[in-house]
């Protein structure tokens, strides 16, 4: 039986421009960085200090070649946000590239690209 999720995983083109994008401008925090060796870095990140689900950042190169099995495309992601207006704000004013404020039946939602190109939402909740 599954009890919760915990972690997620992203895997990403360059490890340290991710790591910077997601604690930088998305506020983040940097729960482990550790380096395996091998150019294995394990990179565990979370809203907060006490989040119950994380993500792991992953060098995508390196994991394609290990496990050439498996799907290394980009999770759709919701992030929720009791302070929608204002972090959509906040985050145009750190150049991220941020969607529209759109009114959805369960509330505003607006989408961003982490730096990648990659695209997530966030809704209010």
């Amino acid at each position: 039986m599954i009890s919760r999720l915990g972690q997620v995983m992203l895997y990403v083109e360059n490890q340290q421009v991710a790591l910077d994008f997601w604690t930088e401008k998305m506020g983040f925090k940097k729960l482990m960085d550790e380096d395996l060796g091998g150019g294995m870095r394990v990179i565990e990140i979370a809203p907060t200090a006490d989040s119950t689900t994380t993500l792991m950042l992953h060098n995508k190169a390196l994991i394609a070649e290990m496990s050439p099995e498996l799907d290394l495309g980009t999770p759709s992601l919701m992030f929720y946000s009791d302070q929608l207006e204002q972090f959509h704000d906040e985050l145009k004013a750190k150049g991220v590239t941020v969607g529209d404020l759109v009114a959805m039946p369960t509330g505003k939602v607006f989408n961003f690209a982490d730096d990648e190109g990659n695209y997530f939402a966030v809704s209010e909740k």
